[in-house]
């Protein structure tokens, strides 16, 4: 970070370098840190808001904000955590690590890299500026199903724009992640010799450009109903409301997968490492993944078991949805079997890693639960399907990303990190994310909805519990911040060419089958 000396002694020149460092970077690895910094942001941000949703819940009445308000912060907690804090993330991690892991000098499209990571900020803007608007912000969840969405007033067109901004955002990005990935590998690296996490992300790519014009589809049509005299969603006019959930759906299954199968990336990255063993089953990952994406497109009406669709159609999808958890399950076996017998250490990453594997598969049982489409009509739109996606999004996608910032800090900032405080974050995240939300899954068994403020007596208890560990886990990630902050200042030691030592000394992974190399200098994998 710190200038020349030349710059040190025009200090008008240096002010200019920052800006142009941070503001026009063409830099990878610049653009990444802005991702991950801004999603850390976000992160705090669409936190506070949960915070917000579990004070309310701590007991049973309405206490502390306005039901309305207490909606809306549902609805803006959720759009903020997928679209500001996890997708982010990942297309920092994308950044930063694939031209690394590929040999290439730079992300292929640097310039519209730099625009796909600015517009964000505007597009985040424009979103929580809508709480400030009459109407206010949109109360109808963040799947935005009309005619619920349609009372926002004023704000409505705002929160259309911001999410058209932020797809446009993540198909740029996506687009770069192709073009890298397919031109710009050093010779020799074949696609079967790439690292895992590139291949993830290159089949998550493909989703996203698959599926974000869908979804800006359907929010143009919700705008149309609104403001143009059109009824796609409207009865009274020959549209139906359903409509509006299929094309949703069409693209939010998909989505959840594109949360998803980045942290699966990570993951295989991160435990051979700490296992000192290549990957086990390597090529069936890489299939695993790619069938995991193809069924990702003919599930999505399980979300929608309830809206009356014939038996056969509700079969179709059930079946359909429980072929997924075969390629998922051939995930957790290859991890564990990574593992087995392997030279073992827990340093925080490999924790973070573990604690992944574990409570995501929790939450792919309660997801194969809700498939099961009889069941699914006593679990659809309870606290059972919030403690299932929670289970997949905040200990999946979020413990992924926490561990690959653990894992790959030291290369990015030169400085290790504390182990200790590192393995405290771990504990007290693990403990408090599992008393936040194991027990929504007895609240939603006993029947209590989704989306609403107030709650009769019998859910007391167990709200009362989930809360104080959502205040637990907000409170805990404020220890990640402090240790990404210690970092970027540099204190702590230096970091090792090899900073994570093994039997045989693996390096920053294990690039299997590729041969051993630093990412500095392009492999030489003749």
């Amino acid at each position: 970070m710190s200038a020349t000396t030349h710059d040190a002694a025009h200090g008008h020149h240096e002010e200019q370098s920052f800006f142009q460092r941070w503001f026009l970077s063409t830099n990878h690895k610049d653009i990444g840190t802005l991702y991950m910094l801004w999603s850390l942001l976000a992160f705090f941000i669409g936190g506070a808001m949960a915070m917000i949703i579990r004070v309310e819940l701590f007991q049973p009445g309405i206490q502390v904000v306005d039901p309305y308000f207490f909606n809306q912060m549902t609805t803006m907690h959720a759009l903020v955590m997928i679209f500001g804090a996890v997708m982010p993330a990942f297309v920092g991690l994308a950044n930063w690590m694939i031209p690394l892991m590929v040999g290439a000098p730079d992300m292929a499209l640097p310039r519209m890299n730099n625009l796909s990571f600015w517009l964000l900020p505007f597009a985040f803007l424009i979103l929580l500026s809508t709480l400030f608007m009459p109407g206010g912000a949109p109360a109808g969840g963040w799947t935005m199903y009309p005619p619920l969405v349609l009372q926002t007033g004023q704000a409505f067109p705002f929160l259309i724009f911001a999410i058209h901004i932020m797809g446009i955002s993540s198909i740029m990005g996506a687009i770069n992640v192709i073009a890298t990935v397919l031109n710009m590998r050093a010779p020799g690296m074949t696609l079967m010799k790439m690292p895992l996490f590139v291949w993830t992300w290159l089949i998550t790519a493909f989703l996203l450009i698959a599926v974000m014009p869908v979804l800006a589809g359907a929010i143009t049509m919700l705008l149309t109903d609104q403001y143009f005299g059109t009824t796609f969603f409207t009865a009274s006019g020959g549209g139906d409301p359903v409509l509006y959930q299929h094309i949703f759906w069409f693209f939010g299954h998909p989505e959840v997968y594109i949360m998803i199968l980045p942290a699966f990336g990570i993951v295989s990255q991160i435990v051979p490492t700490f296992a000192r063993k290549p990957l086990f089953g390597y090529a069936s990952m890489v299939y695993a993944t790619a069938s995991i994406a193809f069924l990702s497109f003919i599930v999505w009406a399980h979300h929608m078991f309830t809206v009356g669709m014939p038996l056969s159609g509700e079969l179709f999808f059930m079946y359909a949805t429980m072929l997924i958890a075969v390629p998922t399950g051939v995930k957790v076996f290859n991890w564990v079997a990574t593992m087995w017998r392997g030279a073992m250490t827990f340093e925080t990453p490999m924790l973070f890693a573990i604690g992944f594997i574990i409570l995501f598969t929790i939450g792919g049982f309660s997801g194969l639960m809700l498939a099961i489409a009889p069941a699914d009509f006593q679990y659809h739109d309870t606290y059972f399907v919030v403690a299932h996606f929670h289970y997949v999004l905040v200990t999946g996608a979020v413990f992924s990303i926490i561990a690959a910032v653990y894992f790959w800090l030291p290369k990015w900032t030169g400085v290790m990190y504390s182990e200790r405080l590192g393995k405290w974050h771990f504990w007290l995240s693990t403990i408090f994310v599992n008393v936040l939300f194991f027990p929504q899954h007895f609240l939603g068994l006993a029947g209590m909805p989704r989306r609403i403020p107030d709650y009769s007596v019998q859910f007391a208890d167990w709200n009362m519990v989930s809360s104080i560990g959502g205040f637990g886990f907000g409170l805990s990630q404020l220890l990640l911040a402090y240790i990404v902050i210690q970092c970027m200042r540099g204190s702590g030691e230096k970091a090792t060419d090899q900073v994570w030592e093994g039997a045989e000394g693996l390096e920053w992974e294990v690039p299997s089958p590729a041969p051993h190399h630093t990412f500095d200098t392009p492999p030489d994998v003749r």
